[in-house]
């Protein structure tokens, strides 16, 4: 048994010495100044670019896909690669927009038409198709004198919601808009 602990005792040391000469080798190659070793690296094209950008995805729509999808939105750009200089991003909350419409809609009992108007609109820059707040934005844009615009809500809403709760009398809203504005305009010759 005490030559086999010899030997691994030896070997042992072997393992140790050999790792030394490698580690002694090791610094030896590397300047031992860390400013030369920062000026050798600092002027290289390589250092000055991100290496995030070696591992970037491509996003861009397929060739044919204004083709397939012609109703849909273009596509979203980079904002490196865009042109301007600064851009305004709205995070979808559909959260935040429910509370935009449960206040417009305290607002719009209250007689308060402009105050819930802009709750109604607020819910729409977090909720884009939020087919309730198209509708009451509509009905606080007709309380408020704004005819045309309560067009646009109104039919915006039957384009989210052909068959929808409120589809009925947004159609005859529109309607009723449309025969007030015909009413207007033989007036106006």
């Amino acid at each position: 048994m005490s030559c086999r602990h010899l030997l691994r005792s030896l070997s042992l040391l072997l393992l140790i010495a050999s790792l030394q000469i490698a580690l002694s080798a090791q610094d030896n190659s590397s300047p031992s100044d860390p400013s030369q070793q920062d000026a050798s690296t600092a002027g290289s094209p390589d250092s000055q670019l991100s290496s995030s950008k070696d591992t970037r995805i491509d996003l861009s729509p397929p060739n044919d896909d204004a083709a397939n999808h012609p109703e849909g939105t273009p596509p979203v750009v980079d904002a490196e690669d865009s042109e301007a200089d600064v851009q305004e991003f709205h995070a979808w909350d559909p959260h935040k927009a429910v509370k935009d419409i449960e206040v417009g809609n305290f607002y719009y009992k209250k007689k308060n038409y402009r105050a819930a108007l802009e709750r109604y609109k607020d819910a729409l820059i977090y909720k884009p198709n939020d087919a309730v707040a198209n509708f009451r934005l509509a009905e606080c844009e007709e309380k408020t004198g704004n005819p045309s615009e309560a067009a646009v809500h109104y039919s915006e809403y039957l384009k989210i919601l052909p068959h929808g709760p409120f589809a009925a009398d947004a159609q005859k809203a529109l309607e009723r808009l449309k025969g007030d504005t015909a009413k207007k305009s033989p007036a106006k010759k």
